[in-house]
């Protein structure tokens, strides 16, 4: 499939041209099998993303997707290849399919990703400022960048005093503003979070409220077994229980925690550029005598990082709040925008996602950032 494929009305020497950048930053191109392994991206993209895969059966039964992302099938590939080594720099540059409620579900996509690099300031600057280099030869210049740090919020849950129920429940949360904020006013007893079945369900929570886990997995496997079920989401009988058993944990657990919902209402608030944001956090951390000082730290080392890679700390917008909406991201986060809002959704989607390649079977933590580009996006900012 040629580049001009891909992305009608851009210049396919464009594409060629970033592709080259890309590998001349010691990135080695790689094209991912279009047709992935279902199960691994319902257990580890996000809702949003598990929605609206393409699904399909192989002959032997093995559930089947259309690939509806990059960072995952170049981590697969980078695990099968049994003479790769770390660290390990790869490209691409092709189609990515996703339902959509209008328009066709092929999106083209070109990027990068890290895989290995222990130098994490420096490796995040470098891919950061990659993307915007790209963007430079797609003729588009002076990007709004919008930055993030899950990192700095499970820190700042580390400092609560709450139920490990609920820090994995608010951190699960975390990059979904409206459904975070509902959970913590329900948390301190102020608000429930919106649900149309939620009283149906409740009722089975309570019932479930107390068992020993042993009979509580035995109930949910009962249940699903007279339906007919094996599986839910790619979730086995017993994760779908222990999932039963979180919720009774929450529904019981209202209320009693309004210092720990005021902390993280005045975090979620924090909103600066490049060049205050290290103050914010500061002034934050000492009015609520929280200890952030290691993530604080390493905050401000990648934007010392980011400056020296060319990349002016005012261009940056960091947001507490800002998460991207995938599970595998689990620290740094960025997005690049139009300025001038020729089309909705980033150009540019990237961060760091130091747990999936061991999920996905590395023997060992394996540190990864990468980022991709919607090239259906960029071509409507270029031609408007």
């Amino acid at each position: 499939m040629t580049p001009a494929a891909q992305a009608p009305g851009l210049d396919p020497a464009l594409i060629d041209k970033v592709l080259q950048l890309f590998q001349a930053a010691g990135h080695h191109h790689v094209s991912p099998p279009i047709l992935q392994p279902a199960d691994v991206f319902l257990d580890l993209t996000g809702e949003d993303i598990r929605r609206r895969l393409f699904l399909t059966t192989g002959t032997d039964g093995v559930d089947l997707c259309l690939r509806p992302d990059f960072t995952i099938p170049v981590c697969r590939l980078h695990l099968a290849d049994a003479a790769a080594s770390l660290p390990a720099n790869y490209c691409y540059n092709g189609p990515v399919f996703r339902q959509r409620p209008d328009g066709f579900g092929e999106i083209p996509q070109i990027g990068a990703e890290s895989l290995g690099r222990t130098d994490i300031a420096e490796a995040d600057a470098d891919l950061l400022a990659l993307s915007v280099k790209a963007l430079s030869s797609f003729g588009l210049t002076a990007p709004s960048i919008r930055i993030g740090d899950e990192t700095l919020f499970a820190s700042v849950l580390a400092n609560l005093d709450l139920p490990t129920v609920w820090r994995r429940r608010l951190r699960d949360l975390f990059g979904e503003t409206d459904k975070l904020t509902a959970a913590i006013k329900r948390m301190s007893g102020s608000a429930a979070e919106v649900d149309d079945n939620r009283d149906v369900r409740l009722g089975f929570l309570s019932a479930l409220e107390g068992t020993a886990p042993e009979a509580a997995h035995a109930v949910v496997e009962d249940l699903l077994s007279i339906a007919g079920i094996s599986a839910v989401g790619g979730r086995t009988p017993a994760e779908i229980a222990d999932r039963f058993l979180e919720q009774a944990a929450l529904a019981s657990g209202t209320g009693g925690h309004d210092r720990a919902a005021e902390i993280l209402t005045a975090y979620l608030a924090i909103k600066a550029d490049g060049t205050s944001a290290v103050a914010s956090l500061r002034k934050f951390s000492e009015e609520f005598g929280l200890e952030l000082g290691d993530s604080i730290g390493a905050f401000e080392k990648r934007l010392s990082a980011l400056e020296t890679k060319g990349i002016d700390p005012s261009q940056l917008s960091f947001a507490a709040e800002f998460g991207r909406r995938l599970d595998y991201y689990s620290g740094f986060v960025f997005e690049i925008h139009s300025e001038t809002q020729a089309v909705d959704g980033p150009l540019v989607g990237g961060g760091r996602y130091d747990k999936l390649v061991t999920l996905l079977g590395a023997a060992r933590d394996v540190p990864a950032i990468g980022f991709s580009m919607w090239l259906d996006r960029i071509t409507a900012c270029v031609k408007g």
